[in-house]
């Protein structure tokens, strides 16, 4: 069964993640807390729908030599059984809350500074998702993970 095996928040760009056992993702602008969201507009979306939510599966983690802790990954959620790059342009629900698959997270130089040397090597096209947050909801750890 595809699930969410931990939810992490950023509250500082490149400062330590946060393990969170919930989270609150507000439609158009992001999770609660996290240094992404964005902050309401006029218009009350997001500038930048890629940045509201990422998921990485963790098996890809898992895979590493030696495995890269989940929080590690920079990514909000961890997931397993669900192969996140088939999710580009899909809608799907993650517990309550609907996403859309904007493009792959490959991983960048800034991720490999903050964990060690070769990660983002071994993370090319198994760095995660970019996911815009379509419906207002509150994200659990174990809730399941949908395509709709």
């Amino acid at each position: 069964m595809a699930r969410v095996e931990a939810i992490y928040l950023y509250p500082e760009r490149g400062g330590p993640p946060s393990r969170q056992p919930s989270a609150h993702a507000v439609a158009g602008l992001g999770l609660d807390g996290d240094h992404h969201q964005a902050q309401p507009s006029l218009f009350g979306l997001c500038e930048k729908p890629e940045k509201q939510l990422t998921l990485i599966e963790g098996e890809s983690l898992d895979r590493l030599r030696p495995p890269l802790a989940p929080g590690a990954s920079r990514r909000n959620l961890v997931t397993r059984g669900v192969a996140l790059n088939d999710l580009v342009g899909r809608n799907f629900r993650i517990g309550g809350v609907l996403a859309r698959g904007i493009e792959l997270c490959d991983p960048c130089l800034h991720l490999e500074e903050l964990t060690r040397r070769g990660v983002l090597r071994a993370l090319v096209n198994r760095g995660g998702l970019r996911a815009e947050i379509l419906e207002t909801g509150t994200l659990h750890e174990g809730d399941a993970i949908a395509v709709e």
